[in-house]
């Protein structure tokens, strides 16, 4: 792995010490010089292994700006929950916790920030599709 991802590093270091299945999601694939293939081999330096090249590695592409792809992830968060048979507390409050983060200038975190209405919308779908909640909860 490169010198230049000490965070991506980290957070393999996480999960694994967690013991929990990670899913890659590979971000702007809109732009015409992103590189899928040369970040899969990086990866593979951390021993995350694509399924497609026969691993067990679940990598997804995605656009948060264009918002591609990310019904994908969600299909495959729900499809490696299932598969290794992850089972949630319904009566549990949810939690979760976010890698990386930013705020744009001119912006402020809270309802009005698109990015955090994004954010709040996959959180409702995630919870209504993996059954923690009946209802929409607050993110």
């Amino acid at each position: 792995m490169t010198a230049s991802w000490p965070q991506t590093k980290e957070a393999i270091d996480h999960a694994r010490a967690a013991k929990v299945p990670i899913i890659v999601a590979i971000n702007k694939i809109d732009k015409p010089e992103a590189q899928l293939e040369r970040v899969k081999r990086q990866l593979t330096e951390a021993s995350l292994i694509p399924a497609e090249w026969g691993g067990d590695t679940e990598f997804v592409e995605v656009s948060a700006k264009k918002k591609q792809g990310i019904e994908k992830l969600l299909e495959t968060i729900l499809l490696v929950a299932d598969l290794r048979e992850l089972k949630a507390n319904p009566d549990a409050p949810a939690t979760g916790t976010v890698l990386e983060s930013r705020v744009d200038k001119g912006t402020r975190p809270g309802s009005n920030d698109p990015g955090a209405k994004w954010h709040a919308e996959l959180g409702r779908l995630l919870h209504l599709r993996v059954g923690i909640r009946q209802s929409p909860c607050d993110v």
